[in-house]
């Protein structure tokens, strides 16, 4: 069974390894799931699943191998649920919708606890005793506007917690919060050993001491830091209004202190030209000349933004309040200097791949590999960043 449990988990695209299935029957020998089953479901959750949107495969897989629960029955029994509710439902008329609401708190908390008093049996779909599907100011999914909402409780099994399939929010393509961000963003790293000797290597000790006739001699190195230095441009203003929550999650994520060895964050409206800045206000211009001067061409380039705007504001000069008249340059000239100068570059878009057919969109697309800002996107990207084609 414990095979056909791990073919499963391969078999719905849950990436197990062999190192982590040796580990987990290591586990189960030192019977760290306590010879149960709701043991035994915490447990592999804990040493198979290494991402939340994995988690709702992992619980299809259980339920599939060890009750015989196959995706089609638990949508079957989901519209079973469903109909109930709909068939145990009443409206209320507009007279009991006004005596429903006259009740006030101190009165509906007296009358509660006099129908516990009073109440024997179970009931469903009434308008007096506390229940389910009625119409009663007290229990759970009727009709009543106002009223007390009685919690369910009980002990969960491994079968209940995999039945709800809790974690089915949890998509690749679901819009990121700063924690899954967080996550995404530590395989963007270069480890290596860098500063003083403050770091002690407690294997290294231990062979030295070994070796020393059981004298101790401490061996320390350097801590290991990640090297990896990044500059972030983002789009203010305008069509990016909506996403802006969504990009302060970013940069809230990016920038915590000690991410990355160097972090750098500027600012641009539509596209960048001149100059990007330092505000979200445009105020503190940062030439691109600068910019470009104070770069190490190995720092990673992510530039987030809808690359939408009109056609001249990024193809012709002076199409744009911001564009550089001196030198006659044209925006997507500024967005190519930045593609060429770093090795290393991703455009991070919040809009649906589905809108991106526009003509700026297509043409900053040819300059820098662009992904969408959801979970599956910013890891896409973080892998190009690491591993991609110069």
């Amino acid at each position: 069974m414990l095979l056909d449990f791990f073919y499963e988990l391969r078999r719905r695209k849950v990436p197990v390894s062999t190192h982590e299935w040796m580990a987990l029957m290591r586990a189960l020998e030192l019977g760290l799931h306590e010879s149960s089953l709701d043991g035994f479901y915490d447990l592999a959750r804990a040493l198979v699943v290494k991402e939340l949107a994995h988690f709702d495969a992992f619980d299809a897989a259980f339920l599939a191998v060890f009750q015989g629960v196959t995706v089609e029955a638990l949508s079957i029994t989901d519209d079973i649920e469903a109909w109930l509710k709909e068939a145990m439902k009443r409206e209320l008329s507009p007279e009991e919708l006004a005596l429903a609401r006259a009740l006030s708190p101190d009165e509906l908390r007296a009358l509660f606890e006099k129908r516990l008093r009073e109440q024997r049996e179970r009931h469903d779909g009434g308008n007096r005793w506390v229940g389910t599907g009625g119409t009663s100011p007290f229990g759970r999914a009727g009709a009543h506007p106002t009223g007390i909402v009685i919690g369910e409780g009980g002990g969960r099994s491994a079968m209940q917690r995999a039945g709800e399939r809790a974690y089915r929010a949890y998509r690749t393509d679901a819009v990121l919060d700063v924690r899954k961000i967080d996550v995404a963003l530590r395989l963007l790293r270069d480890l290596g050993r860098d500063g003083a000797d403050e770091e002690l290597d407690l294997d290294e000790t231990v062979e030295r001491t070994a070796k020393n006739a059981g004298d101790l001699d401490l061996v320390f190195h350097p801590p290991r830091r990640n090297r990896v230095k990044v500059v972030l441009l983002m789009d203010v203003g305008g069509s990016m209004d909506p996403h802006a929550e969504l990009v302060n999650r970013l940069f809230t994520a990016a920038s915590r202190s000690g991410r990355f060895a160097k972090f750098r964050s500027f600012y641009f409206h539509n596209c960048v030209y001149r100059a990007v800045y330092q505000d979200a206000n445009l105020r503190s211009p940062t030439p691109v000349a600068d910019l470009l001067g104070s770069s190490d061409r190995s720092e990673k380039l992510v530039v987030v933004g809808d690359a939408a705007m009109h056609p001249a504001e990024l193809l012709l000069p002076g199409g744009s309040y911001w564009s550089d008249l001196a030198t006659k340059t044209s925006g997507l000239e500024w967005m190519q200097r930045l593609g060429d100068h770093y090795r290393k570059s991703a455009w991070l878009n919040p809009e649906p791949e589905s809108w991106w057919n526009q003509t700026t969109v297509q043409r900053l697309r040819a300059v820098f590999p662009m992904f969408p800002l959801t979970l599956d996107g910013l890891e896409r990207a973080v892998h190009h960043l690491v591993r991609g084609a110069s």
